[in-house]
């Protein structure tokens, strides 16, 4: 019987997302494989893993094209990644977690494409003025990612609903990078819409 390669992945990877522990015998169940029949296709573990890392990866690269990242403001470009990433930030929360992925001279090239893209997007903020210039882009890369992961946990888990997912990242992540202006920083049509709405506000003096 032909075995579907990418069936077995995504089972393996909505598994490992919920135990990251489980087994190859447990994973070998959950696509309905024997585990001799699972172990031709992955010689074991790492084998598996590594198979994942590079559907991960795919699928991370996939959403950073979809997300568009150069258009419009940077802002509008994170809350557009972060929802074209939610469907694969369970995988992603899993791989996260496997330190020999991101150790030694293995590491899949793939992860620094991602990490230069995504590091783009909040230096392209900075230079327009949206991000805090005091927050690395690497900094702010590496913070979207634990993000991700702890989403994709707490939803995983139940404590958070799969809805808010986006709306909690982008957020917490926003609120800390958005570069908030001093009143003489502003642009003047901002500080003239500021005065207009105080002196309207600015109780009447009554005639004598």
């Amino acid at each position: 019987m032909a075995v579907d390669r990418d069936h077995v992945l995504r089972t393996a990877a909505a598994l490992l997302t919920r135990k990251s522990t489980a087994t190859m015998d447990e994973v070998a169940k959950a696509a309905g494989l024997s585990r001799a029949t699972l172990h031709r296709h992955f010689a074991g573990r790492d084998a598996l893993v590594r198979a994942l890392e590079s559907l991960g990866i795919a699928e991370c690269e996939a959403s950073l094209d979809a997300a568009r990242l150069e258009d419009g403001p940077a802002a509008d470009a994170v809350r557009r990644l972060v929802r074209e990433i939610e469907p694969a930030a369970g995988l992603l929360a899993f791989l996260y977690t496997e330190n020999q992925l991101f150790e030694g001279e293995e590491q899949n090239a793939g992860w620094t494409r991602i990490d230069d893209r995504i590091a783009a997007l909040f230096r392209r903020g900075q230079a327009t003025g949206e991000f805090r210039i005091d927050l690395t882009p690497a900094w702010l890369t590496e913070a979207l990612y634990g993000l991700l992961a702890s989403g994709a946990w707490a939803v995983s888990e139940g404590r958070v609903a799969s809805k808010d997912f986006t709306h909690m990242i982008v957020e917490l992540l926003l609120g800390g990078a958005l570069r908030h202006q001093a009143p003489d920083q502003q642009a003047p049509e901002q500080q003239a819409s500021k005065q207009q709405a105080s002196q309207h506000r600015a109780p009447q003096r009554e005639e004598s």
